[in-house]
């Protein structure tokens, strides 16, 4: 089992800041992909990014790329996502979520690739 433990949500004015982290424990982390996800309200769940552990490659969705960063830091177990330049169309509960790495080639974007799941913080922009 892998647990995960969001935090860092809050209410930011457009243009503004945010990062969220990820606290990760139960498993090795080297061997996981961990995606981060948003599930805005009226939408399906979408995904924003994932990060290797391993290597720290990522994948960002195109809506997001040069405004949000993903990184892990090893020593504290933790995933994180600075978000920068945000906008209203970025409310939503984020979410994190983990995968093997062991189950190979899989879409990283896709809520359905992953096995374990935080319980979610939200995001809020204001105008």
């Amino acid at each position: 089992q892998v647990q995960l433990v969001e935090s860092g949500g809050g209410l930011v004015q457009a243009g503004g800041s945010l990062r969220l982290s990820c606290a990760v424990s139960g498993r090795t982390l080297s061997n996981y992909w961990m995606g981060l996800f948003r599930h805005a309200p009226g939408k399906e769940r979408d995904g924003v990014g994932s990060i290797n552990w391993k290597s720290g490659s990522t994948v960002y969705t195109e809506t997001v790329k040069g405004r949000f960063t993903i990184s892990r830091d090893n020593a504290k177990d933790t995933v994180y996502l600075q978000m920068n330049s945000l906008n209203p169309e970025d409310t939503a509960v984020y979410y994190c979520a983990a995968v093997a790495t062991i189950k190979g080639t899989i879409d990283l974007l896709r809520p359905g690739s992953y096995d374990y799941w935080g319980q979610g913080t939200q995001v809020t922009v204001s105008s």
